[in-house]
């Protein structure tokens, strides 16, 4: 496998000789057992909240399924974050602490190659959701027959394809790796504020076209509740991606200085804290979900009602 060198106090060192050195486990020595008991607690909320919004998203039918089928895939990609690469976050940390090199490097890789799947989908789907509300607006009434359920799967299911395939370049060119998570990473986020830039605009409009019709009461009864409602869904898919660009921004920052500056210990424990912000994101969609969208709310409670009904 190719490897990209870093600077260590002008020593060449590699990305993974370094996460994998008794010199780096005395730096971390101090933040080890934070970032261990952060991992724990970090996995346990990520499978929960996750575990729910999946059952509560199987329980809801008045979301259109291929909206319904976006959350669901964005659910997954965070519930495989808590149930497998938090774990093996921890089992890298533990395998640092007692010198299993061997252990420390495999488990490093398998990290990194997952992590950036889950990631990868994780922003392709989270763009999904910003053009399927922008064709929600654009194409009116004709929305649900472009927008069906077997070419959001085809569209899901090539998300993952693509994301496996872009973080197997890790295991034989770093540099591929690198410009691969750039390219997509600049294309989702340009998309997604072109989307949300396009949905401002046009909503704008439309108010302004109620507003110059305002004497017309009859016909134009319903626009104002349909409006109100689209906009909530906007605002909902939103805060997601909102929360998304919080938690990935400092690591995408860190991670850009990486190959120009040299891996220094202080930057590699930089971007570990920052890793640990990216998969936060998964513990804090749930939340989001239940704060912004009603009938997953309404889903979750009912859901939650029957647990404690039936441990009664």
């Amino acid at each position: 496998m190719a490897q990209t060198n870093f600077t260590d106090d002008e020593n060449q060192k590699t990305f993974r000789e370094l996460s994998c050195s008794a010199e780096f486990i005395r730096s971390v020595d101090g933040v080890r057992v934070f970032i261990s008991a952060l991992n724990i607690f970090l996995s346990i909320t990520a499978f929960l909240g996750n575990t729910l919004i999946l059952v509560a998203l199987y329980k809801e039918t008045s979301l259109h399924p291929p909206s319904k089928l976006l959350y669901r895939n964005l659910a997954i990609t965070d519930l495989c974050v808590g149930i497998i690469v938090w774990p093996l976050a921890g089992a890298y940390w533990t395998s640092v602490v007692n010198k299993r090199w061997n252990v420390c490097y495999y488990t490093s890789l398998a990290v990194g190659f997952l992590a950036s799947t889950l990631c990868a989908v994780s922003l392709l789907t989270s763009t999904a959701i910003s053009v399927d509300r922008l064709l929600a607006l654009l194409l009116g009434l004709r929305y649900r027959q472009v927008v069906t359920l077997r070419r959001t799967c085809i569209i899901a299911f090539g998300f993952w394809f693509l994301s496996i395939v872009g973080s197997s370049t890790l295991f034989w060119n770093f540099h591929i790796h690198y410009r691969w998570r750039y390219i997509v990473t600049a294309l989702c986020l340009v998309t997604t504020i072109s989307a949300y830039t396009k949905i401002s605009c046009t909503l704008r409009h439309n108010q302004i076209n109620v507003q110059n019709h305002v004497a017309q009461v009859q016909p134009t009864q319903a626009i104002p509740l349909n409006v109100a409602r689209y906009r909530k869904a906007v605002y909902s898919a939103l805060w997601v991606q909102l929360t998304s660009v919080v938690c990935y921004l400092p690591f995408n920052i860190v991670d850009a200085l990486t190959p120009h500056r040299g891996m220094s210990l202080s930057l590699y424990l930089a971007w570990h804290f920052t890793v640990t912000l990216v998969f936060l994101n998964s513990s804090l969609n749930p939340l989001l979900y239940c704060w912004k969208i009603r009938e997953v709310r309404q889903a979750v409670k009912e859901t939650l009602r029957q647990i404690f009904f039936c441990s009664c």
